[in-house]
């Protein structure tokens, strides 16, 4: 399993931020100005691509933190 690092560069490039954000797992998402759904659709393929697991919008809407969605792992 990723560390939770490993797990914000993924998220990082999941999102494709416009520009250069510092990211720890305490960062609240909705403080991100590019978290939006389509931001959310790339988190969701990454846990496809990169964990092969299933993770849906509801899921994500439940997360407040990017320490959040990295427990969604599993």
């Amino acid at each position: 399993m990723d560390t939770l690092e490993q797990f914000v560069e993924k998220f990082k490039n999941a999102v494709d931020f416009q520009d250069d954000v510092e990211l720890t797992g305490d960062t609240n998402l909705k403080a991100l100005p590019e978290w939006d759904s389509l931001a959310a659709l790339g988190v969701i393929i990454m846990f496809d691509m990169e964990y092969n697991k299933a993770i849906t919008g509801k899921d994500l809407v439940q997360c407040q933190l990017v320490s959040d969605v990295y427990k969604l792992i599993g």
